[in-house]
């Protein structure tokens, strides 16, 4: 590799540690190709990404940020899963490492502060962004559905009222 693909690359994995949510370290040492082009579609149906980018190249891109504790998660043949949503990537790749024991995670970056193995875990097990969105808006229009039933609740009775004595005339 070439000085010039060099500093492409550290480039781009400085940008991948600025702006992913998340970035999870992975060892992958004994997958097979088919397992590795499995987790790669697992990640990329949720936007996610997996790249294995050189240590020493990822060590110059944190360029001592996070310190040695960063440093020490490039150790052994690594992988790396990013997303844009900080929960993704782990989630993925923490379910991903219970069914294949070859691919052990390491640890992460999330916002310039480094995550052990089981911190990674521990954001595996957050609900992803989209999901709490999702329970928000459910908060939000509980109470306005709860305010239009009892607003209707009064001209709902006052109808039954007036079709009991249609009824009754008639009979």
């Amino acid at each position: 590799m070439d000085r010039a693909k060099k500093a492409e690359s550290i480039e781009e994995l400085k940008s991948v540690f600025a702006e992913s949510g998340s970035v999870v370290v992975a060892q992958y040492s004994g997958m097979t190709f088919v397992e590795m082009a499995d987790l790669r579609l697992r990640l990329r149906k949720e936007g996610a990404v997996l790249r294995v980018f050189k240590n020493r190249l990822a060590q110059k891109a944190l360029d001592g940020s996070v310190g040695e504790a960063g440093d020490a998660l490039f150790k052994f043949p690594t992988v790396l899963a990013y997303a844009n949503d900080p929960v993704t990537a782990a989630k993925i790749s923490a379910q991903y490492a219970k069914e294949n024991d070859k691919f052990k995670i390491v640890g992460g970056i999330m916002d310039g502060t480094v995550l052990n193995a089981d911190g990674v875990k521990a954001l595996a097990t957050l609900p992803s962004l989209d999901e709490l969105r999702g329970k928000l808006i459910g908060l939000l229009q509980a109470p306005a559905t709860k305010v239009a039933g009892v607003l209707q609740a009064p001209a709902a009775q006052l109808a039954r009222v007036f079709n009991a004595y249609a009824t009754k005339e008639t009979a």
